[in-house]
């Protein structure tokens, strides 16, 4: 749960007035504290009664676990690494109901995973999440389950799992949510979260399927799984994103919410059907290791102060090109968040929204129902925005964007793909200046030029 949502919550919960839940908000991300936090240091509320009201909005209960003493038999029935992946730390049974206190209480689906992969009724408790992560390093260690082991669990399933392409929509759906398949797509996000990755993928050729994960711009490759594993591996994936199961002949794309390892984790899933099947690959958004504060960045002062004189100016185009992995999107992030003022109003369009930004008009689009980014950006034009942000350009959209803020004597700021290296490229008028993004600042003084736009 995000902390607006969380706000929101206790202002349904008669906590907090919505004037309190904005102070509240602007304390967390200012300061980089929780809600909780923020709220007990405003003297709202306490700490136990902070999680006695998650408890009761959510109809369960309240418990302190450092007050308890979990048998043996009861923390076996979680194996450590669904325990350590989805923060959830198995308190007691209840007849036939096993009862969790997980880190994040309001993740459905997490109970959901649990409740598959263990083929048992689950009822969620809350506690303070530090409380839950500490004791499940204390009953369960800090080694995680081994990729190796997980795959010897699929090898044995065997037969079970030897589904092909022509098998029916329902046995794929079937062995996509049996028990060794659920936990070897967790380990895998485990994994590759614990690793800091942007990027996962999923790769099936004619004889082997490989998973990599993209860290620091580089991709490293797991152990990889039999090639039989493609089809259910992939298709537990889109399970998990709600995307057609049953259309493999067509790119797709959806979206997956969840706690991993303790963090909300958003991920952008993409489909591409290949010759030997469905490339999958994941794109990792994890807003807790994520800073959008310009000062975080780590420019050089010259560069800095550059960009701050940039993005304050009335009108232009910015710029942020780059591979993946380069850094646009948080300093873009970052420049919006540091123009946010009250008095202008400021619009983006992108393909996804990856990050909510308070204050900020956000539309996604959606090439379905014919909402692209030029039909946007025409629209933004009667939105009398001070500044736009437009995710992605290709020609036309670029020629549109520059024509958009001539015409309104406003702000454009944009990202691209290209393949050199990332560079910050602000316009305005007849002013040119590059400068590097914060994943590859190699930029001097002597790079700035003057040309005619």
């Amino acid at each position: 749960m995000t902390h607006k949502q969380l706000a929101e919550f206790f202002v349904e919960q008669r906590v907090l007035e919505p004037s309190q839940a904005e102070d509240v908000l602007s304390e967390a991300e200012l300061n980089g504290k929780t809600i909780a936090q923020a709220m007990m240091d405003g003297g709202f509320i306490d700490e136990a009664g902070f999680y006695q009201t998650i408890a009761n909005g959510l109809v369960t209960d309240f418990i302190d676990v450092t007050e308890r003493d979990i048998a043996p038999e009861i923390l076996h029935l979680i194996p450590s690494g669904l325990a350590r992946l989805h923060g959830a730390l198995p308190i007691e049974m209840s007849g036939s109901t096993l009862r969790v206190a997980l880190v994040d209480p309001f993740d459905l689906h997490t109970a959901e995973d649990l409740r598959f992969a263990l083929g048992q009724d689950i009822q969620v408790v809350v506690s303070p999440p530090e409380q839950i992560e500490e004791l499940i390093k204390q009953y369960y260690g800090t080694d995680t389950t081994s990729m190796e082991d997980v795959l010897k669990q699929l090898g044995e399933a065997g037969e079970l799992l030897q589904l092909r392409e022509t098998d029916g929509d329902a046995a794929v759906e079937a062995e996509a949510n049996t028990t060794p398949i659920i936990r070897f797509v967790d380990l895998v996000l485990y994994h590759a979260i614990q690793d800091r990755a942007s990027d996962i993928h999923f790769e099936p050729f004619e004889n082997e399927f490989k998973i990599r994960y993209r860290v620091d711009g580089a991709l490293y490759e797991m152990s990889p799984p039999p090639r039989h594993l493609a089809l259910p591996v992939i298709s537990r994936v889109k399970v998990m994103a709600n995307m057609n199961i049953a259309e493999r002949r067509l790119p797709q794309d959806g979206r997956i919410q969840k706690n991993i390892a303790g963090r909300n984790v958003d991920l952008r899933v993409s489909t591409l059907p290949t010759q030997y099947g469905e490339s999958l690959v994941l794109r990792v958004l994890d807003r807790s290791i994520v800073n959008l504060d310009l000062e975080a960045l780590g420019m050089p002062d010259y560069i800095f102060n550059f960009l701050l004189e940039m993005i304050e100016r009335p009108n232009g185009i910015f710029i942020a090109t780059g591979p993946t992995g380069s850094g646009k999107t948080t300093t873009l992030y970052s420049c919006l968040r540091r123009i946010n003022t009250i008095d202008s109003k400021l619009i983006t369009v992108e393909e996804p929204v990856e990050y909510d930004l308070e204050g900020i008009v956000q539309v996604p689009v959606n090439e379905g129902i014919g909402l692209t980014f030029a039909r946007a950006l025409r629209s933004f034009l009667r939105q009398d925005p001070d500044r736009i942000m437009v995710g992605e350009t290709n020609d036309y959209c670029a020629a549109s964007a520059g024509n958009a803020a001539r015409r309104m004597n406003r702000a454009t700021r944009s990202w691209r793909n290209w393949g050199f290296p990332g560079r910050i490229l602000a316009t305005n008028n007849s002013f040119t200046a590059k400068a590097a993004t914060p994943a590859t600042i190699r930029a001097t003084k002597d790079e700035k030029e003057f040309t005619s736009f």
